[in-house]
């Protein structure tokens, strides 16, 4: 199989026509359509519907376009390899985090970064998981830092490659004046008849999964997933809620208790990736730089 008339099948199947595929490619119309022809001889198989809108896969061609997607990441993985070798004095990661992640470990990674890689320039855009899996699979983003309960759904995660980088301790966030804030036998059920706070789809869906292991369904009064707001509402009577830490540490508790409960475990905060582009030089400076920030939090709490 030519992979160069694969490489220029995958363009026309991302484009949704031959006439736009040609033109990201450079070349005319005819002799991509040539090109598509001589594939499809060689394959034997018809690998595209075509009409006056366009031209749609067939059964063949999804598939194909799959194999197609894995060969030009590992082409893309090579060329930014060979180009990045040299000490990475070039190099570009398209990355992405949640707000938390984003202010309080990517500052002091990108710190890393610019003594470990400084002709890397590292791009972000601020993520929520369930947003970050689709723009790695489209290959909007390069690595994207994302968090997990136990049980969290995976689902089109588990095809890209993960990383766990840290856990992240699970707190129940309580008003000050709260008659239980500071009695050191408080569980979760103990809370089971207060008003909740949820946050995110993965924070709500661990809020749900804690309570129904701890015997109750909470009762959710409000939902945001703006921690200051969360601590605001709790100040004021709104309720309580669970927090995870790095969430605190970017919005730092004022007027509120913060209680580890036996029942909460930890969220895991790690990477996920195309298979493939840890191979990327760059990727892998960014990567090790967050793992080395996580690490050297570790150590800090363990000797807390």
């Amino acid at each position: 199989m030519d992979p160069r008339r694969l490489l220029i099948f995958r363009t026309v199947v991302r484009n949704g026509s031959i006439g736009a595929g040609a033109r990201e490619l450079g070349w005319t119309q005819p002799a991509v359509s040539q090109h598509l022809a001589a594939l499809e001889k060689e394959i034997g198989t018809q690998l595209l519907l075509r009409s006056s809108s366009g031209v749609t896969p067939t059964e063949a061609g999804r598939r194909l376009a799959v194999h197609a997607e894995s060969i030009a990441a590992q082409l893309q993985a090579a060329e930014e390899e060979l180009a990045d070798i040299t000490a990475l004095r070039r190099g570009k990661v398209r990355f992405a985090t949640f707000p938390s992640a984003a202010a309080v470990l990517l500052p002091p990674a990108l710190a890393r970064m610019s003594q470990t890689a400084p002709g890397v320039d590292v791009t972000f855009d601020e993520l929520e998981p369930p947003d970050a899996i689709p723009a790695l699979l489209d290959n909007e983003v390069d690595l994207a830092l994302v968090f997990r309960y136990g049980c969290t759904d995976v689902d089109a995660e588990g095809t890209l490659q993960w990383t766990p980088l840290m856990e992240d301790r699970v707190l129940a966030v309580l008003p000050r004046e709260h008659p239980r804030a500071d009695d050191p036998s408080l569980t979760l059920a103990d809370l089971a008849e207060e008003q909740w706070i949820a946050g995110c789809e993965r924070c709500r869906a661990n809020l749900m999964s804690s309570a129904r292991a701890a015997g109750f369904s909470p009762q959710i009064r409000h939902s945001t997933d703006d921690a200051t707001v969360v601590q605001r509402l709790i100040e004021h009577g709104g309720g309580v809620a669970l927090l995870p830490e790095v969430t605190l540490e970017a919005s730092p508790p004022t007027k509120v208790v913060m209680r580890e409960l036996p029942e909460l475990k930890p969220r895991t905060i790690g990477l996920i990736n195309r298979r493939g582009a840890l191979s990327i030089p760059a990727v892998s400076a960014l990567k090790d730089a967050l793992a080395a920030e996580t690490n050297e939090r570790a150590v800090e709490a363990a000797l807390i």
